[in-house]
């Protein structure tokens, strides 16, 4: 176990030990070593041809909701508003994150310059390796599709991604170990790059009290492997599902939420309310693996230039501690590149 870990935002030693006892004892259901024939792209990419995505409004019953991505020379990527034409478009930052209590909702400027759940948007960029580019849509409302988020991956493949030479890409990993926690014990662990490996390794585990249970995978990130993980579609509990139709119309985080028997994965006490995908084994871990490619990849896509390496473990957490994660890396200024 490793020794010298800096825990940030005052966490507790103990509790951090024992949730890492409690990660241990889950059993791993799947492991993808790395490919040792991969190699790290060495220069920025961005997308060979534009593109457009649409479905159907995560927040707006009855309305379609279209993104459009497009090459960029800027590094990053940028969400602009198209219907709020004086305000500025919104890198992708932890410096503009508005908040990640039920989502990553992203904001610049004014408030009504926003968009909602934009995990599902911009995690291809470290997961489909695409360092640069601009996404346009009318709404901060983006589409919510029936299979994780596979219409934007499919339509990346489609339209392309190349290199600019003549932009050297950078990797950052952490300049020691840092580990930080959430208030039911849960905690991300970023562990430094070793001998320069410009690759990102993941141990991601998951303890539900539900069906779900407890999952946990281990990979090594490339296209291949988020492209299964994008399938999985965000899981939420029979009384979550009950209570957007209900109780929830109430209220504006929840309201016209367009949460369906398709998009969602159903998960009662005992049993899926509905059929579970990705199937390892016969066990679904589909919960495990939207909550490693589209809610902590997507997270680490906060990173504003250049890509991650190095060693993520992920236990009982969520959008919120993600979040606070990428924020306190820029903060307590914990990047170092590797070289």
């Amino acid at each position: 176990m490793q020794s010298n870990i800096r825990i940030l935002s005052d966490g507790n030693a103990g509790v951090f030990a024992r949730s890492r006892e409690a990660m241990k004892d889950i059993p791993v259901d799947c492991s993808m070593p790395a490919d040792p024939k991969a190699q790290p792209a060495r220069f920025q990419t961005t997308l060979a041809a534009p593109f457009s995505v649409s479905g159907p409004a995560t927040y707006s019953k009855g309305q379609k909701s279209t993104l459009h991505f497009a090459p960029c020379s800027k590094e990053g990527w940028w969400l602009r508003r198209s219907d709020l034409p004086e305000q500025f478009p919104i890198r992708v930052s932890p410096r503009n994150v508005w908040t990640a209590r039920r989502s990553i909702v992203l904001r610049c400027g004014s408030p009504d310059n926003y968009v909602r759940m934009t995990e599902h948007i911009i995690a291809h960029r470290l997961g489909l390796g695409v360092d640069n580019a601009e996404i346009t849509l009318g709404t901060g409302d983006p589409p919510l599709f029936e299979v994780g988020s596979m219409p934007i991956v499919e339509a990346i493949e489609k339209a392309g991604i190349v290199e600019d030479s003549s932009r050297p890409l950078q990797y950052w990993t952490v300049k020691e170990p840092v580990a930080i926690l959430n208030q039911w014990d849960g905690f991300l662990l970023f562990s430094p790059a070793e001998n320069g490996d410009r690759r990102l390794y993941f141990d991601v585990g998951i303890d539900f009290p539900s069906v779900i249970g407890k999952q946990r995978i281990q990979f090594c990130l490339n296209n291949e492997i988020y492209r299964h993980g994008a399938q999985a579609r965000t899981n939420c509990s029979f009384g979550i599902m009950l209570y957007t139709k209900t109780v929830g119309k109430l209220f504006a985080d929840t309201r016209n939420m367009g949460y369906n028997w398709k998009n969602i994965l159903v998960a009662g006490k005992k049993r899926y309310l509905n059929t579970p995908n990705l199937l390892h084994q016969g066990k679904s871990l589909e919960a495990v693996w939207h909550r490693a490619c589209l809610d902590l990849i997507a997270a680490l896509s906060m990173l504003e230039n250049g890509r991650l390496a190095g060693h993520i473990t992920s236990y009982k957490a969520g959008h919120a501690l993600d979040a606070r994660l990428m924020s306190n890396l820029y903060i307590h200024d914990l990047l170092e590149e590797v070289r």
